[in-house]
This record gives C-alpha cells, sequence and structure tokens, in this order.
C-alpha cells in the first residue's frame, strides 16, 4: 500500500507589484490538520513583504510547500498571438519580463484601441468560470504588472507551477521518496472566487479609507463565519474549515484593505489542491487547460 503524501506547509499570498511598508506582500503560512474530508487549514502567521527583492528571498529558501498566489500566470493567447510573441509559455514569459512597463502599457493600449467597444480587453479562458479580471489589464487593478513582477520571481527561484512550468525539482531522493518530485508548488489564485461563493456582489474591502464602511466590516465578518465553519461551498466539498485565532480574526477583519483576508482565501484554496493531490489528481484539481494561458485553482 502506498503511504499517504506528507503534508507540505501551505502558503496563501497577496501580492503587490510595488510594495510597500504601505502595502506590502502579505504572505499567509498555515498547514492542513486532521483526516482526510474532515480537515483544518490552520492559519500559524502572516508575514509581510515590502519590497520585491525580500519576497524574491523568501522564494528562493528550501522548503516544501503549496501555495496559492494571486496574480495571473499567463496571458491571452489571442493577445500573444497578435502581438507575435512567442506561443511557448516560457519563452513567452522571459519576453514579457525583458519588456518595460512603458512598453508593455503602448502594446497593450494599441491592441485595444483596435478593437470595438465592449471588447477591448483580451481574455483567457479561465477569467469567464473564474470571475476574473483580464490578465493583460494595467489599471484598476494593475494585474498586468503584477503578473510582469511577480511571475519571473517563481520561475527564477525554480518554483513549480503545474501544467505552465516544471521548475526545480528536489532529486536527494530517500528510502521513502521518489527520486523527483517537486518542493515548492505555486498555483494562480483568486480570493474573489471564494468570497463571492459566500457574499454574492457584498463587497468586503477597499483600499479607499472613504469606502472602509460598516457594510464592508459586517461583509468580512460574515466570511470569516463561513470559512470557520467550512460552509463556504468549497470547503464544504472537500471537508475542510479554517483555524485562526481570535487575535487573527480580529486582525483580518479590522485590515479594511481585505489583504490579511485575502491572503487567508488563497491559503484556502491551495489547501483545496493540496487536497486534490493528496487524492491522486495529477494537476492539483486543475482541469485540461491552454498551457500558455494558465488557469485559476478551484475555478
Amino acid at each position: 500500500m502506498t503511504p499517504p503524501l506528507a503534508a507540505p506547509a501551505l502558503w496563501g499570498c497577496d501580492f503587490s507589484s510595488a510594495p510597500s511598508r504601505r502595502k506590502p506582500v502579505v504572505l499567509a503560512v498555515g498547514r492542513c490538520e486532521g483526516r482526510p474530508g474532515a480537515q483544518r487549514v490552520v492559519l500559524e502567521r502572516w508575514d509581510t513583504f515590502d519590497t520585491l527583492d525580500g519576497w524574491a528571498h523568501r522564494l528562493r529558501e528550501p522548503a516544501d510547500w503549496v501555495g496559492g498566489f494571486d496574480l495571473p500566470f499567463g496571458l491571452p493567447r489571442e493577445l500573444v498571438e497578435a502581438l507575435g510573441w512567442p506561443t511557448d509559455w516560457l519563452a513567452c514569459m522571459r519576453h514579457y519580463a525583458a519588456l518595460s512597463r512603458d512598453e508593455i502599457r503602448t502594446a497593450f493600449a494599441a491592441f485595444c484601441h483596435a478593437r470595438p467597444v465592449g471588447g477591448k480587453f483580451a481574455h483567457r479562458a479561465t477569467d469567464g468560470p473564474a470571475g476574473s479580471s483580464p490578465s493583460m489589464k494595467w489599471v484598476n487593478p494593475p494585474v498586468a504588472f503584477m503578473l510582469h513582477a511577480g511571475v519571473p520571481l517563481l520561475i527564477d527561484a525554480g518554483v513549480c507551477l503545474p501544467g505552465l512550468h516544471p521548475g526545480t525539482p528536489d532529486t536527494g531522493a530517500g528510502p521513502d521518496t521518489p527520486a523527483v518530485r517537486p518542493r515548492r508548488v505555486a498555483l494562480e489564485a483568486y480570493p474573489g472566487l471564494l468570497a463571492r461563493s459566500v457574499l454574492g456582489t457584498r463587497s468586503y474591502k477597499s483600499d479607499d479609507k472613504a469606502k472602509q464602511t460598516p457594510e464592508r466590516f459586517i461583509a468580512r465578518k460574515d466570511l470569516a463565519d463561513a470559512l470557520e465553519t467550512g460552509r463556504a461551498p468549497l470547503l464544504a466539498e472537500a471537508g475542510l474549515r479554517l483555524k485562526w485565532t481570535h487575535a487573527q480574526r480580529e486582525a483580518a477583519l479590522d485590515d479594511a484593505s481585505g489583504d490579511r483576508l485575502d491572503a487567508v482565501l488563497c491559503l484556502l484554496q491551495a489547501a483545496w489542491a493540496w487536497t486534490q493531490h493528496a487524492a491522486g489528481h495529477p494537476c492539483y484539481g486543475l482541469p485540461a487547460f491552454d498551457p500558455l494561458e494558465g488557469w485559476i485553482v478551484s475555478a
């Protein structure tokens, strides 16, 4: 009988393409405990990074983890082909990383200018079921720049992106371990997907202080309640629920920007993906998808 897979650390990352002390990259670190079908996702802590260099250093540290990252991992095939860029994912990402933000903005704006009103942006196939912004969008939110800042760091750190990039495997085999396995696994996550399954169209966060209202606080509380009890549909499906301390809960509720809560939502999506992998799914619960575009976990 094959022994059960040892659970890795779980990560959930609320990413920023220009982190600062005021708006850092927020990393939720946790673990799964309990038996399959009735597991707790324990939040251990949040770590923050106010520079991309600091975040890159963390990615390169040797460890076993499965993480959900709130940034796009690919561009729409329609866009890439229209611009004449490489259609191999790694070559495309290398080309994209070599461009400046001004060059990206100019190329994408020209692409949009030539298209009809209502269809300016190209979309990835995952955007429909996930309800996500197009990964070529450079404002409100600037997800194109998040991809530009974040994905090259994952590549350079040797991280595995299932279905897109194998990363650098661990080849140090022991008597009970495979000869080659990924140690660090990154999945594209989208906290809004999990949040909307609980809240519908209710907003729970804003970076604008004028919009940090009591209604949004109540929405964060309702979302937290659903995560703790496992009532969120994704968690109910996998038998997962969030376990955190009272102080951690209060910190998430008091963060009106939603960054801490978003990191936890990404952590829970990573936990769902891990349960799929542990149950034998070959690609962490991801369906067959375009290997240029990528896919959002659990969409």
